[in-house]
């Protein structure tokens, strides 16, 4: 699936708990733990990973990767869940823009933050710190990393609002997507007959389910 402008405001209409429900071919279908979370939670992401394995407290690597991303991706960086130091911040952010990367998920920390928000750049992190980072390890760039607790290779999609960060696997993208979509749809029909009247019980058949359990129990 190539993620042209038009697809990617397509796809980003949905919410992250319609790719979830569709994508179980990871563990947790995809979804990072819960520590990873958006500075902005305003903010909607969606790229192709471009994954870096960074030594913790150390964020040259990170440096080098921005440059070696692809305009449209998403930098998706394990730094050993190391939280005590600010990987990334708003320097490194607006160098992000300007370089066109989607966004940025960190498994440790992060500084800036509200600068960071204000440039409006996407970055999920699993907590902030202040504190400096020295520059002195190589990492390495676009091999598989373990970030929020899932396995995640150069090429995956990376998808996140303000719920979390969901990955889909290239090879089961589109199927995963056209499942997301027809459920979105399904559900504004849901919220339409709910607004007319209707219960979730009998939209769903859980009044069937229910009294089915009550006779049986």
């Amino acid at each position: 699936m190539e993620l042209t402008k038009e697809k990617r405001q397509e796809l980003l209409k949905l919410p992250t708990g319609n790719i979830a429900d569709n994508n179980n071919s990871l563990p947790h279908q995809g979804v990072m733990d819960s520590g990873i979370k958006p500075l902005d939670p305003t903010c909607k992401m969606i790229g192709r990973a471009y994954t870096v394995q960074c030594y913790p407290g150390d964020n040259l690597a990170l440096h080098e990767a921005i440059y070696a991303a692809n305009p449209g991706d998403v930098l998706v960086l394990d730094c050993g869940k190391y939280t005590e130091g600010g990987h990334f911040g708003d320097v490194m952010a607006t160098a992000c823009l300007v370089r066109g990367i989607a966004g940025v998920v960190i498994d440790g920390s992060c500084r800036d933050a509200e600068d960071i928000k204000a440039l409006k750049l996407p970055v999920f992190v699993r907590a902030l710190n202040p504190a400096g980072t020295v520059k002195d390890s190589l990492g390495k760039l676009g091999a598989p990393v373990s970030v929020g607790g899932i396995t995640v290779h150069t090429g995956d999609i990376v998808f996140g609002d303000c719920d979390g960060v969901v990955i889909i696997p290239k090879d089961v993208e589109d199927q995963v997507f056209a499942k997301a979509l027809e459920k979105f749809d399904k559900e504004i029909t849901i919220v339409q007959e709910l607004k007319a009247g209707k219960t979730t019980l009998e939209i769903m058949g859980f009044d069937k389910k229910i009294a089915a359990k009550h006779n049986n129990a």
